[in-house]
């Protein structure tokens, strides 16, 4: 995919920026606890991508009883001898509560298929089934928000050497890492499927550009604000850059490779 925008921010205007986005996340939570809505947001991406900034910046300042994190780790054996989604199913929001999904059942359309741990009929009743599941979703009241960060190869290069080295950045590497460049035309055939298969009108996906972290960040939380009903979030902050935030209803995967 190509670049983002490398029109640089300074950090003090990016702090600035960042902790206007965040007041309003917060007006939209309290609707969301007042109201008894549920909002799901699904964070998915290539390994490097940014999802775990992003996530920690939409949720810094968010009510940690209304606003839940879910990472899943392997699956347990008795997660791999029931229904797929059943291990995802436990952790969906309530009333009054916002949800961010760091990678999510979509694990099987992109990590699982790529590496071969699903089987091609696993693949095939995912993608008969996921339609389904989330219009129940959308049926029942739930806003789901669902975001594929993606980056150039050569920043991922960077990122994951990065990791390597800052020792605080050490709980990140995985088996994984060692072989997401070398799979890299694997994950972006995967990643195109994925996205063209599974864009629904009520479960639309945006992809973004996240080579500039801090771009990515800024505009997933405009696109947010953008997408969630509420009379109090400034509306002149809900206006992400269409150059960094890009439906696939409208612009197609293709856009992602130019």
């Amino acid at each position: 995919m190509s670049k983002p925008p490398r029109n640089k921010i300074s950090k003090q205007e990016y702090k600035r920026q960042l902790r206007e986005l965040q007041i309003e996340l917060v007006k939209i939570q309290r609707q969301v606890i007042a109201h008894g809505e549920r909002i799901l947001i699904v964070f998915e991406g290539r390994d490097a991508a940014g999802k775990d900034g992003v996530i920690k910046r939409v949720s810094e300042h968010m009510s940690p009883r209304e606003t839940r994190i879910i990472a899943l780790g392997k699956p347990t054996d008795r997660d791999t001898r029931s229904w797929y989604f059943r291990r995802y199913v436990e952790h969906l929001p309530a009333d009054e509560e916002i949800a961010l999904f760091n990678r999510s059942w979509y694990n099987r359309a992109g990590v699982e298929r790529v590496m071969g741990f699903a089987s091609e009929q696993e693949i095939s009743d995912f993608f008969a089934n996921v339609a389904e599941f989330e219009a129940m979703l959308a049926r029942d009241g739930t806003t789901l928000l669902k975001y594929y960060l993606d980056i150039s190869r050569d920043e991922q290069a960077k990122r994951l050497e990065a990791r390597r080295e800052d020792p605080l950045k050490q709980w990140k590497i995985s088996p994984i890492d060692a072989v997401a460049l070398e799979k890299w035309d694997e994950y972006s055939s995967a990643r195109d499927d994925m996205l063209t298969r599974t864009d629904f009108g009520y479960a639309p996906w945006i992809a973004v550009r996240a080579d500039n972290k801090r771009a990515a960040r800024l505009n997933i939380m405009r696109h947010i604000l953008k997408s969630i009903t509420c009379p109090a979030v400034d509306r002149r902050l809900a206006q992400p850059d269409a150059k960094v935030v890009l439906p696939i209803a409208e612009s197609g995967v293709a856009t992602l490779a130019q």
